[in-house]
C-alpha cells in the first residue's frame, strides 16, 4: 500500500488497534499487519514517531513494563483517544461514501 494512501488515516488505525487492550509497539505493528491482511507492513520509522505524537496529543498513554526480562513501553487509549477514534471512524465512513459514489455510481455498470 502506498504511504500517501495512509496519510490522515494512520492515527485512527493505530488507536483502533489499542482500543480494547494495551499493546507495546511491536504488537501494534503486528496487529496492523494482521488486520490489514498484510497490506500495512509499517516500518518502525513510521510507527514509533506516530505513537509518540499520539501520546503527546493525549490520545495514548504509555507505561514501561518488563516482560521476559525486556523493558517494553505499552500504549493504551485515553478518553480523548476514544473520542478521536470515534471521530476518525465517522470521517472514514463519510470519506468512503464519497469515494464509492464517485468510483461506483448507482445505476452505472460495474
Amino acid at each position: 500500500m502506498k504511504a500517501d494512501a495512509l496519510r490522515g488515516h494512520l492515527d485512527p488505525m493505530i488507536l483502533a488497534v489499542v482500543e480494547h487492550e494495551p499493546l507495546h509497539g511491536y504488537a501494534i505493528m503486528e496487529a496492523l499487519l494482521e488486520r490489514s491482511g498484510g497490506a500495512l507492513d509499517l516500518p518502525t520509522g513510521t510507527l514509533y514517531p506516530a505513537l509518540r505524537r499520539l501520546e503527546r496529543a493525549g490520545y495514548l498513554a504509555s507505561e514501561w513494563s518488563t516482560v521476559g526480562g525486556r523493558k517494553r513501553r505499552t500504549y493504551q487509549l485515553t478518553l480523548a483517544g476514544q473520542k478521536m477514534l470515534a471521530n476518525g471512524k465517522s470521517e472514514w465512513d463519510a470519506f468512503r461514501a464519497v469515494v464509492e459514489g464517485v468510483l461506483r455510481p448507482r445505476g452505472a455498470p460495474s
